[in-house]
């Protein structure tokens, strides 16, 4: 099947997505928080903005590849954390870590991931990224450390705008808990979806395998929330310098909305802040990431990274025009994945590498470093 002719966006990923898992799965990946004001925000606010075309400037060849954190990229973006990856595809992320590995890209784990540092060792390239939900425990913390940069991950990310769960009123209504509980209602969903259901008979139904060694029996929490909650605490700057002291590599903060909180990161010794309002999940009366961006960009000489709302090339452009360094997608890949099975990450790389030099050229981009904004809608 020639995948372009099918699949020529993530758009169309997302739609045949939809088809291929259980609604209490589609509810996981695709839903916000609230009445998903901020989520929608997210897409209408880079929408909004808009570049000048360029003509008249002849043949251009471009060139996407980037520099950040003292390593070469071939394309300025790269594979987010996705909790509980597992429950969207059977191995999703294994099968995202070597997509990431063969075309370059760094790869991020999360902490609530469905597979482990140790499970995913084998498999990683040399930018792969562990995402850190803050364990509250020192002696976890420093061994979650040690277990990390054991299995290979170079750059640590530190998680910040989840001091509690959020409420993620769709996940509710689907019937989804954590761990899932199979239902009859779960289960006539799993029985229409017929592919999903014999990857998930064969890999067995995910758990958060890196917080295993943690647990010790259960306590009761919110349908939204999940074990992780047991041990996670809402971190402070104190926790932050122990953290860029603990660790020996690159050090990223995520969830940055905030001009003013950059110089104290700073000074803390991070190496990069992570722009993001967690793609509307997390809190619904947040702005757009992107409106936070600009501001962000003002206020230190940091490298910044984009998230929330991406869903193409353009959008990637779009967060470099307005100050990010690198961008990072979640949604989309898993949209590939749910979509494609193993040869969707690699196309969702396609995609936006295509979409990106289009629309270079209608700019008359050679280089990334050339791209400056011209908006004229708000």
């Amino acid at each position: 099947m020639d995948l372009y002719s099918s699949f020529p966006s993530i758009g169309d990923l997302k739609r045949h997505a939809r088809r291929k898992v259980p609604h209490f799965v589609w509810e996981y990946l695709d839903s916000g928080t609230g009445s998903e004001v901020t989520l929608h925000k997210n897409r209408a606010a880079l929408d909004d903005v808009e570049f000048l075309p360029s003509i008249l400037h002849g043949p251009i060849e471009c060139d996407t590849r980037t520099q950040f954190l003292g390593q070469d990229f071939p394309l300025p973006f790269g594979i987010a954390p996705i909790g509980m990856s597992g429950l969207i595809w059977p191995d999703a992320e294994k099968l995202l870590a070597l997509a990431g590995a063969k075309a370059g890209l760094p790869y991020t784990l999360s902490t609530v991931a469905s597979q482990s540092p140790e499970d995913l060792a084998p498999h990683l390239g040399q930018n792969a990224w562990f995402q850190l939900y803050p364990p509250k425990d020192p002696d976890i913390r420093a061994d979650m450390l040690g277990r990390i940069k054991a299995a290979g991950f170079s750059t640590l990310v530190l998680t910040v705008d989840v001091p509690v769960a959020s409420r993620r009123e769709r996940q509710v209504r689907s019937g989804l808990t954590h761990p899932p509980r199979l239902t009859p209602r779960l289960l006539a969903q799993i029985a229409q979806r017929p592919t999903w259901a014999l990857g998930m008979a064969r890999h067995g139904m995910p758990r958060m395998r890196t917080l295993d060694k943690y647990i010790d029996g259960n306590s009761a929490l919110s349908p939204t929330a999940h074990i992780g909650y047991l041990l996670r605490t809402s971190p402070d700057m104190d926790y932050v310098k122990w953290l860029r002291d603990a660790w020996d590599g690159p050090f990223v903060v995520k969830g940055v909305m905030r001009a003013e909180d950059a110089a104290r990161l700073k000074q803390a010794g991070v190496d990069a802040l992570w722009v993001s309002n967690h793609g509307g999940r997390q809190f619904d009366g947040a702005p757009a990431s992107i409106r936070a961006l600009p501001a962000i960009r003002a206020a230190t000489d940091l490298p910044l990274i984009f998230d929330s709302g991406v869903e193409g090339g353009l959008d990637v452009l779009r967060a470099l025009a307005l100050g990010a360094d690198f961008v990072m997608l979640g949604r989309g890949f898993l949209y590939g994945l749910a979509a494609l099975g193993s040869r969707g990450p690699a196309h969702v790389i396609d995609i936006l590498r295509q979409d990106m030099l289009a629309n270079m050229g209608q700019m008359g981009l050679a280089k990334l470093d050339q791209l400056t904004l011209r908006q004229y809608s708000n």
